[in-house]
């Protein structure tokens, strides 16, 4: 079955706004550190064609193309669409939490707040309707997930390994490998999930 798994959002108020902060924020940051787009492209994998289009604001790069520009340029998925800040604390209201992908039958996966990279812990609210599924290629080596299914049943892939994840339960996982989530229920599927990132 073919799914639109990198697919971050429809047009609209929330992808413009997704848009405008990672094309400011990943423009500055490869401006601060005195990075050529070919050098970041280099680093991160990623075309330079799509940099291009991400700092014109014109892209809609997957969750996993964010990874990699965050990644090469040691900051946190977070800094990019700005869910962190520099106070010891500081809110994070609900019209300002992003949806960075969104499902073929309208799930969403937001991410709820995150720290500064490059180490750094990411919390993510998902929701999936029956048949959809997302697929990362894999994270850098010590990223760990934390999942926790509030309503449905969770399919977690990593690498061959499928677990299923029943409502009240929770699950950990190594995520360098491959891995995806999954509703292969009849029931809409909600999971909480908390991502920690170690690079030091």
């Amino acid at each position: 079955m073919k799914t639109k798994v990198n697919k971050l959002t429809e047009a609209g108020s929330d992808i413009d706004y997704v848009s405008a902060a990672v094309s400011a924020s990943v423009k500055s940051f490869r401006q601060q550190q005195k990075l050529s787009l070919d050098e970041l492209s280099r680093r991160a994998g990623v075309s330079k064609g799509m940099l291009v289009e991400i700092e014109k604001g014109s892209a809609n790069p997957s969750i996993a193309i964010l990874c990699k520009v965050a990644a090469a340029l040691g900051i946190s998925v977070a800094d990019i669409v700005n869910v962190t800040a520099d106070p010891l604390a500081h809110l994070v209201a609900e019209e300002d939490i992003p949806i960075l992908w969104q499902g073929d039958k309208g799930g969403t996966a937001r991410l709820l707040a995150g720290t500064q990279g490059p180490d750094m812990i990411e919390l993510w609210r998902w929701e999936m309707f029956p048949g959809e599924q997302f697929a990362s290629p894999g994270h850098p080596q010590r990223t760990y997930e934390l999942l926790h299914v509030e309503q449905g049943e969770l399919t977690l892939t990593v690498d061959e390994q499928q677990l299923q994840v029943p409502r009240g339960s929770s699950a950990v996982a190594k995520t360098a490998a491959p891995h995806s989530y999954a509703n292969l229920g009849e029931l809409p599927l909600v999971f909480t999930m908390a991502v920690a990132e170690i690079h030091s």
